[in-house]
């Protein structure tokens, strides 16, 4: 499989190391509030990417890191009249509600900075030690020129790199690129160390953390394109110090999400929080919105856009309760099973190259319009069902998408209902079978399709836009 890596500017195969292991370290959120559609992208990126990996045969050990040592915490404390470690707790909670709703399967490590504090203070030491650090009144700070080539991510000269940057301001620094390593403080929350009571920078944390649950080399370190400098530039910096080791082989980066093609902020009031999205749009819409365009490109949040998103889903839905359902019992024409790897091949090429998820999802949706066209014109049988199923289920898990499902006790009572339903249509009782139609649906939010000689149906799933829209 082939990445677009950033530092080197070309695609490279992820590889592997002797242990033929591949590790994905994920920044993650800073929890001093909700998840907003942003977070959202890049981590079900991520998780498709993961989901594919390890479909693929590949031994993976996947990191997603929390800061929950920052002043955003500490302020946000102090506004509410709680403890940092209480307001992290709250939005880390709020993080695993959204995400499990989201479908993203738990990550095998979600290392905290708070519970890393030995190996933190270990790094700077290192550092201290290598004479790449020096001392102020405010903190321990990194010389940013000393090390070589910094800036080779960003690609950007080190002189260009101070204009509208992310830097911390502190007219004590040598240099307004240093970064601090640990910040001297008395107030809550601090920690020990040898050099003055206080609390660890941000990008000390995860490079830290990136030591300890993978070693000094990745294969793969991610998150969204806002953390290319000064994060990700300065975890290089102070890592490749520390360990001398290359911290990682590709780094991979997730383009930011704009609101009706503006900037999302607070000072716009159109942030767009997971929780709020879920609510209107349901996890398989959002999941398909979020890998309709290639991972590295910005993309925009519309309605448009995401009623899109919706009408795939419900062909989705139809394709697998249609080959779930369907009673015929002819079998299946050469050319079909053919077909349908044809459609998984192309599949699969998509997201070996460049892991291209909107190419990968036409893909999926021309074998899904085939299989409903098949259904709609009573050519779909039992034993197609057999030969096809298994290769829809299989990219739908890659994707992260479920249809909804229904206990075995309630698909008898709802066949049982549509098996009376067709009786009644036998003899003519039309007013009746319409009646028992709208029963289950009321009961049931199942929806019945008439074929010529049987009758598929399908839990459809509620999706609120849909609801306030309709008519």
């Amino acid at each position: 499989m082939k990445i677009y890596n950033r530092l080197s500017d070309t695609l490279e195969d992820i590889g592997t190391k002797n242990d033929n292991k591949i590790r994905i370290y994920v920044c993650g959120i800073t929890v001093y509030d909700d998840c907003h559609i942003g977070h959202a992208r890049t981590i079900v990126v991520f998780d498709v990417l993961r989901r594919y990996l390890m479909y693929s045969g590949t031994n993976l050990v996947y990191v997603q890191n929390f800061t929950d040592v920052d002043d955003k915490i500490i302020n946000r404390a102090k506004l509410e009249g709680k403890t940092p470690d209480e307001i992290s707790a709250t939005y880390i909670t709020s993080y695993f509600q959204d995400f499990t709703e989201l479908n993203v399967m738990t990550a095998d490590f979600y290392p905290k900075a708070t519970e890393n504090m030995v190996e933190i203070i270990e790094a700077i030491r290192i550092l201290k030690d290598k004479n790449y650090t020096y001392t102020t009144l405010n903190g321990i700070y990194f010389r940013v020129r000393l090390f070589p080539n910094y800036g080779k991510l960003s690609k950007k000269q080190i002189d260009d790199l101070e204009e509208g940057a992310r830097i911390e301001v502190d007219h004590l620094k040598e240099d307004p690129l240093d970064f601090a390593l640990w910040k001297f403080s008395s107030d809550i929350p601090y920690w020990e160390s040898p050099w003055g009571n206080g609390r660890p920078g941000w990008h000390i944390e995860c490079s830290a953390m990136v030591s300890k649950f993978l070693g000094n080399e990745i294969e793969i370190h991610g998150g969204g394109t806002d953390l290319i400098f000064p994060h990700h530039e300065n975890e290089i910096a102070q890592s490749e110090i520390f360990t001398q080791k290359k911290l990682a082989k590709i780094w991979m980066h997730v383009g930011m999400i704009t609101i009706n093609s503006e900037k999302m902020s607070k000072s716009l009031r159109n942030m767009i929080l997971v929780k709020n999205a879920l609510k209107k749009w349901g996890a398989n819409v959002l999941r398909i919105y979020l890998i309709s365009s290639q991972y590295s490109k910005p993309m925009d949040y519309n309605n448009e856009i995401l009623y899109e998103s919706l009408q795939k889903w419900r062909q989705i839905e139809h394709c697998v309760y249609e080959f779930r359902t369907t009673r015929n019992e002819f079998g299946a024409p050469d050319e079909f099973e053919d077909k349908c790897n044809g459609y998984l091949a192309e599949f699969m090429t998509s997201m070996e190259g460049n892991f291209n998820t909107p190419s990968a999802l036409a893909s999926f949706m021309k074998l899904v319009s085939y299989i409903n066209n098949l259904s709609s014109s009573e050519k779909l049988s039992i034993t197609m069902s057999e030969k096809g199923l298994h290769i829809v289920n299989t990219i739908m898990d890659i994707f992260g998408l479920e249809v909804m499902e229904v206990d075995i006790s309630t698909k008898n009572d709802i066949e049982k209902m549509i098996d009376e339903r067709n009786k009644l249509r036998a003899n003519k009782k039309f007013q009746d079978a319409d009646s028992l139609r709208n029963k289950i649906l009321e009961l049931y939010d199942v929806e019945l399709t008439d074929h010529g000689n049987y009758t598929s149906w399908k839990k459809k799933e509620i999706i609120e836009f849909e609801s306030q829209h309709d008519g």
